[in-house]
């Protein structure tokens, strides 16, 4: 019986829970030849012999790796290359092509009501400028939604402001806006829980207009989403997406199998 290997490729993965599920998902399918390892990476030089080496099928991209990778892969599908990141490889007849499941999976939990807004403006912001901050910047934009990136250094990006301005913008914050602030870096997750991008503990303002979506599901609620939910904000967390995410990269390693 020939084995399939697929795998988690990131630098530090001690807050994953994509093991579990991809090992539960084949276990619930009956695929005893599957099996999904985590590969915890200095770095992505030399990707592709090394995912060859391991005999993987297919593997998952996680940070900071997401935009790193495109430059050790042999093609990229539409999606990708538009972003210019990847969470999804597929190996196909030796080759390493790169895809995106991230931004459709993000783009899911919106139309399925994780932010909702019945009357008057619609507006995001998005922290971080990374791979995972594209594709959410891809749903929106998809969506026709006008977002403005958060970033450390504005001034190196296109479209961004600072933390500081999103924290002003924020007390003016008014119940009727339709405001969404979308945490796309992975400060927060689990093992550094007492971290937050954005402390909304010095301000008193009321948040009752917000929506606060934290792509981190490990821990849940993260301290961003808690201290949000004080001021009256609505809250998610990145779960859902992961498990959208993932059953997305599964249909592609599953359609190159069956090739």
């Amino acid at each position: 019986m020939m084995k399939h290997r697929f795998g988690l490729i990131g630098r530090k993965l001690g807050h994953s829970w994509s093991q579990e599920y991809f090992t539960r998902k084949f276990a619930e399918l009956g695929l005893k030849d599957h099996n999904y390892a985590l590969f915890e990476l200095p770095s992505v030089e030399g990707l592709k012999e090394w995912a060859l080496r391991e005999g993987l099928s297919g593997f998952n991209v996680t940070v900071p790796y997401k935009m790193a990778v495109v430059g050790e892969l042999d093609a990229l599908d539409e999606v990708a290359a538009e972003m210019g990141a990847v969470n999804c490889v597929t190996v196909e007849n030796g080759r390493l092509i790169g895809h995106n499941t991230d931004a459709p999976a993000f783009g899911q939990t919106l139309d399925r009501g994780a932010w909702k807004v019945k009357d008057g403006k619609r507006e995001a912001f998005v922290l971080g400028t990374g791979g995972a901050a594209r594709a959410v910047a891809y749903a929106l934009g998809q969506r026709g939604t006008p977002h403005t990136f958060v970033s450390r250094h504005p001034e190196r990006h296109g479209n961004a402001i600072s933390y500081a301005q999103l924290t002003h913008l924020l007390a003016q914050a008014c119940i009727d806006t339709g405001i969404l602030v979308v945490n796309a870096t992975p400060v927060g997750m689990y093992p550094e829980t007492g971290r937050t991008p954005l402390n909304l503990s010095s301000s008193a303002a009321p948040l009752s207009g917000v929506t606060f979506y934290d792509l981190v599901y490990n821990p849940s609620p993260t301290l961003l989403l808690r201290q949000a939910a004080e001021r009256g904000a609505c809250t998610k967390d990145g779960l859902e997406m992961l498990h959208l995410q993932a059953d997305m990269s599964w249909h592609f390693w599953k359609k190159t199998l069956e090739a």
